[in-house]
């Protein structure tokens, strides 16, 4: 448990709930002053502490005093509460004392929504001057409710005014004139956040605190410096080699070491490190003074490989505090700042716990006047993991790139991956100036979550522009769009602007060809003759335009700028990958899910509930029938005919049936651009019905020209379908596929 200091702060204002309120107090003086009663003049000044009153028959009521005196907290009126006491009372504290003791109480605990209720008023019969007052109060506070029943004794004074007899039990029953008030954070844990099989990939984990203890420093006998710190009495070698070691500056060393909390023995905490970083820690050993203890902080295990996908915390800002304050946040919370950790805050969360408790003289505790009882954050399954999502990033680490794993047939999300990559734990134990500079200058934008972003999909979109086409019935998958060359326009209206195609081959310019082969021209041929209108309403069918439903926000894939197709060059342009076309790479993954179930696209889901082997997982489609299942059926025949004998023979493997895309996108100024830049995609999926373990891998590398284009991705996919078949665990599954650990 933390305990907080209670500040000195003035009180801010708070609603306080009376069973008297303004407007019948109102009406009862106007009644007073009718009848012709004594007027009761009340003078206060909370600036001078002066309190006057003129001679009266009646005074007014104790209860009602008492209400006044509760009302004053509300807004902060603490000179005025001053004011009602008896004189007796103020020689037991000073005005100055019972500001300052009230306001920081009062402020410290939250106090907010005060009700008092009068239960009785009597007169001590050998004392007529005196009344007793049977109250109960209530108050919300930082630690929940507080409540008690008490008795508030008045004497009339020689003015016959009414005097509150004080003491410090009208705060707290149990609170004595030299007892403290305390509120303490009662910590609770943050939700973890696991793989599939219950590997951790969001949970405590181990550091080290580096820190100084001042009196095992080396010293110097005079406090002179050439860093002009007048209280600087350390060897300014031993100052200096530490900031080195932990970027920091000297300057900012000795203002923790000379806070005005610190002693001999006090651990002056620096930063926090790696437990790992053993050759950090020897270094650090060398300057006497220094001490390295073990704790506990978010730890993500995977590191740079999911750094995207997980996110990190950090402390919450004075920004955000002000903002969330009442949703139970404070000045040490932590909130998730990107990734996951975002998204599932409200879920992740801890909800410290908080009590507000009574000291003595001495320092020892003695009553506990409320407590709000911590909740731990809950935690987090997802469909992850975590082997193949290391692979991936290990396969493209060097890249600009982008890879979502996937079960095509549950919509089962087993990677998402994005590179280049950060270190999350960098945030979470203090980030470095230079590790930060070199995330701000790495040109290849490692802080750039390319899995949310949408790129050209190249000729990956070949099979949407196919099933569009072949389910409009606007051509079919035999027929012969005849020889083009390598070159090819509609007419002459097109000016300068040709369809080019790589590849030329034997036999008909029929669907399987032109899908082994990647012909851009068949494509464009196919395009123009779906049309524009059924073009568009085919891509909104299959999602473009549409937000996608999935628990990570991805940017929806577009079908232009405006979203409309209006030219016959942009149409052409479109049904091979290019044009103004942008795709997200988790939706192409879903999409391509169509073929393989039977005209229906599954939606891709990354959170699950806890995982249990005998428990079948049941799939939800995005969008169902979009195509026929005949239409399905042929598109996946000409994938699996491209992996067969096309531009993806070389991810063929024996006994095994895969279906497959190429696709490079030429991001150019124009057509006769020679320097842009290519992004190479690749599409494989699992196409046996009887196939145990269904699996789609979508991977996309950036500047891939002059590597191969499309070709330098395929390895780095059938890789990581080999090392998904390796770490497969028979003879248990969930749902279509259990993964090891």
């Amino acid at each position: 448990m933390r305990n907080e200091e209670i500040p000195t702060r003035r009180l801010v204002r708070r609603r306080c709930k009376q069973k008297l309120n303004i407007r019948g107090i109102l009406i009862i003086f106007a009644a007073i002053i009718i009848a012709g009663t004594a007027i009761i003049i009340l003078r206060s000044s909370s600036s001078e502490g002066t309190f006057t009153a003129t001679p009266m028959a009646t005074p007014l009521p104790p209860d009602e005093l008492l209400l006044q005196y509760f009302a004053h907290i509300e807004y902060g009126r603490f000179n005025d509460m001053y004011n009602m006491l008896t004189p007796l009372s103020q020689e037991t504290i000073s005005r100055e004392d019972f500001v300052e003791r009230n306001s920081r109480i009062y402020e410290a605990i939250g106090a907010r929504n005060i009700t008092i209720i009068i239960n009785g008023v009597s007169t001590v019969p050998d004392r007529p001057g005196r009344k007793f007052v049977e109250y109960s109060l209530s108050m919300g506070s930082v630690a929940g409710k507080i409540s008690h029943d008490r008795r508030a004794i008045f004497e009339r004074d020689a003015d016959n005014v009414y005097r509150l007899q004080w003491s410090s039990h009208m705060i707290f029953p149990e609170l004595g004139p030299n007892d403290r008030v305390r509120v303490g954070n009662l910590l609770a844990q943050r939700g973890n956040i696991y793989d599939r099989n219950g590997i951790m990939l969001a949970g405590p984990g181990p550091a080290s605190q580096v820190g100084l203890v001042p009196g095992r420093m080396r010293r110097k006998e005079t406090d002179t410096t050439s860093l002009d710190v007048s209280t600087f009495i350390y060897y300014e070698e031993d100052i200096i080699l530490l900031a080195e070691l932990l970027e920091m500056t000297p300057e900012r060393i000795l203002q923790r070491l000379n806070a005005s909390y610190v002693r001999e023995d006090t651990f002056v905490l620096l930063r926090t490190i790696a437990r790992d970083a053993q050759e950090l820690i020897d270094d650090l050993l060398t300057v006497q003074g220094v001490l390295i203890n073990s704790t506990t902080v978010r730890y993500y295990p995977l590191g740079r490989a999911a750094a995207h996908l997980i996110g990190y915390i950090q402390n919450i800002n004075a920004e955000e505090l002000e903002e969330l304050r009442h949703e139970g946040y404070h000045m040490n919370s932590v909130i998730g700042r990107a990734g996951l950790e975002r998204i599932l805050e409200d879920q992740l969360r801890a909800r410290d716990g908080r009590e507000i408790f009574i000291v003595d003289s001495q320092g020892s505790r003695t009553t506990t006047v409320a407590r709000l009882p911590p909740m731990d954050g809950r935690s987090v399954d997802l469909h992850i993991c975590f082997h193949i999502q290391n692979h991936l990033y290990e396969q493209f680490a060097g890249d600009k790139s982008t890879s979502v794993a996937m079960n095509p047939i549950t919509g089962e999300v087993l990677a998402l991956v994005s590179t280049p990559s950060y270190d999350p734990n960098d945030f979470v134990r203090g980030m470095t100036n230079s590790i930060w500079e070199g995330l701000m200058e790495d040109e290849n934008l490692p802080m750039f979550n390319r899995f949310r972003a949408t790129f050209s999909p190249g000729s990956t979109m070949k099979a949407i522009t196919a099933a569009i086409g072949l389910d409009a019935g606007t051509f079919t998958y035999y027929q012969d769009f005849g020889p083009s060359g390598r070159r090819w326009q509609q007419n002459e209206s097109w000016g300068r602007f040709f369809v080019t195609t790589v590849t030329q081959y034997n036999g008909p310019a029929n669907l399987n060809n032109a899908m082994a082969w990647s012909d851009n021209i068949y494509f464009a041929k196919a395009t123009l003759q779906i049309g524009s209108e059924t073009f568009v309403n085919g891509l909104e069918n299959f999602g473009f335009g549409k937000p996608i439903p999935f628990e990570y926000g991805l940017f929806s894939s577009t079908i232009s700028r405006t979203g409309e197709i209006t030219t016959d060059i942009l149409l052409a342009d479109s049904g091979y990958g290019q044009g103004e076309i942008l795709m997200n790479p988790v939706h192409l993954a879903a999409v391509y899910s169509t073929f393989v179930n039977a005209g229906s696209m599954i939606r891709p889901q990354l959170i699950s509930p806890r995982l249990v082997y005998d428990v079948f997982f049941e799939p939800e489609f995005w969008k169902e029938d979009i195509v026929s299942p005949e239409t399905a059926r042929i598109v996946l025949d000409s994938l699996i005919f491209s992996v067969e004998y096309g531009t993806g023979r070389p991810a063929r493997m024996p006994e095994r049936i895969f279906a497959g895309k190429t696709g490079t996108a030429e991001l150019k100024l124009s057509q006769d651009d020679e320097d842009g830049i290519e992004l190479g995609w690749f599409v494989l999926m699992t196409a046996d019905e009887d196939e145990e373990h269904p699996f789609l891998v979508v991977s996309m590398v950036e500047g891939v020209e002059n590597r191969g284009g499309s070709g330098y991705v395929i390895p780095k996919v059938v890789s990581t379908f080999n090392f998904a078949e390796l770490r497969r665990r028979p003879p248990i599954y969930f749902g279509f596929g259990q993964w090891s650990d």
